[in-house]
């Protein structure tokens, strides 16, 4: 059973919008207020940013572990999840930190294991081609970690697409089975497809989630 909920972020409270039924689904309209995220390993708050109204996400402290604002009582199995978000080097980055700015879905109780998706901002314009190569990413917490999908199957859970650090940056997941597929900038095409997720087709909890060393910021979000 999916539940089909449509979410907007503003002003430091999630606005829900209803959204047409899909055959064998259910609608659901309420509202959020930014307390009622859990949060993982950072601290969030309402904010503006590049003119709009957002949510700030911030590694609690030095640890290098990242983190996520899970949304409570949400849980989705297959949908389409949209949101903006603006990543960039936070107060604890070091050398090889990118400004990591994603979305994790299929959320196990208690935080893990879980899917996530998310950018690499600084590497969309570097100047190596590897690097920008390494732009999105697909990865499975705790036991498929980006670096060892690179080393086992090299190209098959990253790409391209171009980023800039700090900008405002439109991603859509849409994730049915064992596949989901990234969208960004409202492309047409998918810059990355993932047919073989690694937590099969069960649901679970989605979360707006930062890497390491990351300021992120996120507004504009719905799931459907």
């Amino acid at each position: 059973m999916v539940r089909h909920v449509a979410w907007m972020l503003m002003v430091g409270t999630l606005f829900a919008q209803q959204v047409p039924p899909r055959e064998g689904g259910t609608d659901k309209q309420r509202t959020l207020a930014v307390d009622q995220l859990e949060l993982r390993g950072v601290t969030a708050e309402a904010t503006r940013f590049e003119g709009r109204d957002a949510i700030r996400l911030l590694e609690v402290n030095s640890s290098r572990g990242g983190g996520m604002a899970v949304f409570k009582s949400l849980t989705v199995q297959d949908g389409t999840i949209e949101v903006d978000v603006a990543g960039r080097r936070g107060r604890y980055a070091v050398p090889d930190d990118r400004g990591f700015v994603g979305v994790a879905f299929r959320i196990r109780p208690g935080g893990e294991p879980y899917e996530y998706i998310y950018l690499r901002p600084d590497n969309g314009r570097a100047a190596d081609q590897v690097r920008r190569n390494h732009s999105t990413q697909y990865a499975s917490h705790p036991d498929f970690p980006f670096a060892r999908l690179r080393k086992e199957s090299p190209e098959k859970y990253e790409s391209y697409v171009d980023l800039v650090s700090g900008a405002w940056t439109r991603m859509r997941i849409d994730v049915a089975g064992t596949s989901a597929r990234l969208f960004v900038h409202d492309a047409a095409e998918p810059a990355l497809v993932v047919n073989d997720l690694k937590l099969g087709t069960a649901g679970g909890s989605v979360a707006l989630w930062i890497g390491p060393g990351t300021e992120g910021f996120f507004s504009d979000f719905r799931i459907r």
